[in-house]
């Protein structure tokens, strides 16, 4: 477990931080796969939780979710646009493409077992000393979190600083494979570039600190 900033924790899950989870005071931020549940939760040991977010409901970044809420007894709080996925584990209910729904099935090795969602959050609420930012598109009800005191956002998978497949390095979209409408992610992503973040932080690759790269990225996509 990294800090990268006050109360900011890095839980990164597999090498070169193909996925991550974080941990922002006292919550807990996505849960990996299920084949890195046991590592999720030596990263946790001995640490006081009150909450579990997802910031999206997909299989890596949900695999420990129900584990963690049950062993620890704390609630599950999502974007209210994923809100089902969550409680389900139906990664392929969003999709109107029936040849995309196979992944969706497949994917689901590495997710977990669907959890009760106790809180639906929505733009502007706040988790731990963050406030939610919608950022749909990857997913329905895609979240990102944003402390607007030293600009560190918390990104999900608005965008990738490693793709988590081939690992190679380097910012980028998400995959159109897995991204509900690639249209509405890249305003998602333009949306957390106006912020002009500092510190910017991945589902998937190792955190950005310089914030300044990743606005300048944002504006060359275009809309």
């Amino acid at each position: 477990m990294v800090e990268l900033a006050p109360n900011v924790w890095r839980l990164p899950l597999l090498p070169l931080g193909a996925v991550n989870a974080y941990l922002v005071g006292d919550t807990v931020v996505d849960a990996g796969t299920v084949w890195t549940e046991r590592r999720f939760f030596t990263e946790l040991a001995g640490r006081p939780l009150s909450a579990h977010v997802l910031t999206h409901a997909h299989p890596d970044h949900q695999g420990a979710t129900a584990a963690l809420c049950v062993a620890r007894d704390i609630p599950l709080w999502c974007g209210a646009g994923d809100l089902a996925a969550a409680e389900s584990a139906d990664f392929s209910a969003a999709w109107g493409e029936r040849r995309r729904r196979p992944l969706f099935r497949l994917a689901a090795r590495l997710g977990g077992p669907g959890q009760p969602v106790a809180r639906a959050l929505r733009e502007g609420d706040r988790v731990a000393d963050f406030e939610v930012i919608e950022t749909p598109g990857h997913t329905p009800g895609h979240i990102a979190l944003w402390r607007e005191a030293d600009r560190v956002v918390i990104l999900g998978d608005v965008a990738s600083y490693r793709n988590p497949l081939a690992l190679s390095p380097g910012l980028r979209e998400p995959s159109r494979l897995v991204t509900r409408d690639p249209r509405e992610n890249r305003r998602s992503i333009q949306k957390i570039a106006a912020l002009r973040p500092r510190l910017v932080c991945f589902g998937h690759g190792p955190p950005l600190l310089d914030g300044e790269r990743f606005v300048l990225w944002a504006e060359h996509l275009g809309t």
